[in-house]
């Protein structure tokens, strides 16, 4: 094994430093006059660095203001304001735009005498945009599930959790046509963190998820994909339903296709 190199603190002066001080004599002689090298020479605690763009001024007073709400609870655009050190005309300006977003909402609240003030408070989806160590919790808990428990008791668990997800899905799906529901699927599942999408394919239908938001689980324990298979087929009991696509094997997303059963 090699050692690194130990540092040494060396005396001896560096051409640019020779031609700073000789540059600092001779403006000290020649009063008002600059040496190309005393331009160049940075002054303690200047940066040189460009300012921030408005646009990145307004994506950290964005960030910022999350943050805050993130730790107060809810809070006016006054009082944010305030902490931000911005206008409230600008941090209303910026909650308007985070409230379309999705990521915070408002309620209205009477303090004192005058018109009743905003308070606003991060959603669900605006606590999403902060580290959410979830995901590895899941996989960990999976992973000693395996290795402690009997085997297949993995794949009962995901089975157990396909059935009452299904029946979820059923009861906010309705009983509408099968386009009107599978288009009501797609919704949910985009709120729960799926790209997904469907489009007809013949006589039936094709849904397609581009980005997965158990992936990394999936990696890990294929089996999740099963339970995914079956929980469409129990959402949807009028349909015959396959895998076309699978993310795993090739290719950039999943697939499954729904085929209406024809009356016996």
């Amino acid at each position: 094994m090699t050692s690194s190199p130990s540092l040494k603190t060396s005396t001896r002066t560096s051409p640019r430093d020779s031609r700073a001080a000789t540059a600092g004599i001779s403006g000290t002689a020649a009063m008002g006059s600059e040496s190309p090298v005393d331009a160049a020479v940075e002054p303690p605690g200047v940066s040189t660095s460009l300012p921030a763009s408005p646009r990145q001024k307004d994506a950290s007073t964005r960030e910022a203001a999350l943050t805050v709400l993130l730790r107060r609870g809810e809070a006016t655009a006054a009082d944010l304001a305030d902490h931000l050190k911005v206008s409230v005309q600008a941090m209303r300006r910026h909650l308007r735009s985070l409230e379309e977003e999705g990521l915070v909402e408002a309620s209205c609240c009477g303090e004192g005498p005058g018109r009743p003030s905003n308070r606003w408070q991060l959603t669900t989806k605006g606590q999403g945009q902060f580290p959410d160590g979830s995901e590895d919790f899941a996989l960990s808990l999976l992973e000693s599930i395996a290795g402690n428990l009997p085997p297949g008791t993995v794949q009962e668990l995901l089975a157990q959790q396909a059935r009452e997800k299904a029946d979820v899905y059923r009861r906010q799906l309705g009983t509408g046509s099968l386009q009107q529901r599978l288009e009501h699927l797609v919704e949910l599942r985009r709120r729960e963190g799926y790209v997904a999408e469907c489009c007809a394919d013949g006589d039936g239908w094709v849904i397609s998820e581009f980005h997965c938001s158990v992936m990394r689980i999936a990696e890990q324990f294929p089996c999740v994909c099963d339970q995914e298979l079956q929980l469409l087929r129990q959402t949807f009991p009028d349909c015959q339903v396959e895998r076309v696509h699978w993310r795993l094997e090739e290719g950039h997303s999943c697939g499954f296709r729904l085929s209406p059963r024809t009356a016996a």
